[in-house]
């Protein structure tokens, strides 16, 4: 639900919230063998639904997004949602066009069920009795909320990063139900570096003494513990010439300290990311979305098994200073599609940005989602008359 602020263009949206496998209803079956429930997803919704229910995108926020992918929660707030440039009025993901949904992924700590919700059966946040899931697991409680919208079929979902795999996901798991898939800076699955790197950034939550081993609901959080990993991922999404560009050698101070403080603009910036990611992030959420990272796994015949006839149009996007899902990992994306006779089709944007150039590259990705979506939406039309 949105309205238009007096100051903006951009829409004044509200958070909304939907609740399913409630008592008596069974759990949602995970990935693991355990169930979860009652399950809560955070979203939001730009446009409007259209007469013959076609014209709906999923988007699929990365690793530490949420719902809030564009407009203002209040007329006064400072910043719009995480991805504001690329979806709203007008604009390539256009929701004078499109019914626009996302949601907080299941395991997150923006309003959707994970371990920092209360368990129903303690009357106490879950912590680490909250059950491991999986891309997979967030994209079936994703269904659950497209059913609960009314929506038959998606135009298209689109993701960049942890996104692409769930777009990916909705193509391997509901291929009947996806008409377009645009996975952006994305994989089929992690490498064993991508795997080692989630690993420091979790040894680093799990070595704060505060962690209690996932038991600081109450108390104090692992603050420095999630700062520092923090810090370890963002390095991972800029290049070398990003940072070169943005920091190159600078002294905050103008000279050296000789000593153990704060002497250079980079290592001001990544304490600063670190410090303010532990504002709005749990810890526990980000050992749990990164396993469920390392997890994932559509190589092979797993997004699509042999003899299954394949309609969904793909869109696959990478960027050429990305070293965190390097061009290889889309290629192998595009290889797979076009083994199986896949309406794929593939493009490498130049960018210095590193893997962040999915949230910054925005005229180049907006020309060719926009072309994307539109033929799309003409092939969506012819079909349904």
């Amino acid at each position: 639900m949105l309205s238009m602020s007096p100051s903006d263009t951009r829409p004044i949206v509200e958070p909304r919230f939907f609740t399913f496998a409630e008592p008596p209803d069974a759990g949602l079956p995970l990935e693991s063998g355990r169930t979860l429930g009652p399950v809560t997803l955070a979203y939001e919704t730009y446009g409007r639904l259209n007469a013959k229910k076609n014209n709906a995108v999923l988007v699929c926020h990365a690793f530490s997004g949420n719902a809030h992918v564009s407009g203002f929660h209040r007329p006064e707030d400072k910043a719009p949602g995480w991805w504001d440039d690329m979806v709203g009025p007008g604009r390539a993901i256009d929701t004078d066009r499109f019914f626009v949904v996302c949601s907080n992924v299941l395991g997150g700590c923006s309003g959707s069920t994970g371990p920092s919700s209360v368990n129903p059966a303690t009357g106490k946040p879950y912590g680490l009795d909250f059950p491991v899931v999986t891309i997979r697991d967030m994209v079936e409680a994703q269904r659950r909320l497209v059913d609960h919208l009314g929506i038959p079929k998606l135009l298209a979902v689109i993701g960049g990063s942890m996104g692409g795999m769930q777009a990916l996901q909705w193509a391997a798991s509901f291929p009947d139900r996806v008409r377009s898939v645009i996975p952006i800076a994305t994989t089929l699955k992690h490498s064993p570096q991508q795997i080692a790197l989630d690993e420091v950034g979790r040894q680093a939550v799990m070595a704060d003494p505060d962690w209690n081993r996932g038991g600081y609901y109450g108390r104090k959080p692992p603050e420095k513990g999630l700062a520092l990993a923090r810090m370890i991922g963002h390095i991972t999404y800029m290049s070398d010439r990003s940072m070169e560009d943005k920091f190159s050698r600078k002294l905050k101070d103008g000279k050296v300290s000789f000593s153990f403080a704060t002497d250079f603009e980079v290592e001001g910036y990544l304490r600063y990311r670190g410090d303010n990611f532990v504002k709005r992030f749990d810890a526990n959420s980000y050992l749990y979305i990164t396993k469920a990272m390392d997890y994932f796994d559509l190589s092979g015949d797993r997004l699509f098994g042999n003899g299954r006839s394949v309609r969904t149009r793909f869109l696959v996007i990478a960027f050429h200073s990305d070293w965190l899902y390097p061009l290889y990992q889309s290629r192998e994306i595009v290889h797979l599609l076009k083994m199986r006779g896949v309406d794929a089709t593939y493009c490498e944007i130049q960018s210095t940005y590193g893997h962040d150039a999915f949230l910054l590259e925005i005229e180049e990705e907006s020309r060719l989602i926009r072309h994307f979506l539109a033929k799309t939406q003409d092939i969506a039309g012819r079909e349904d008359g």
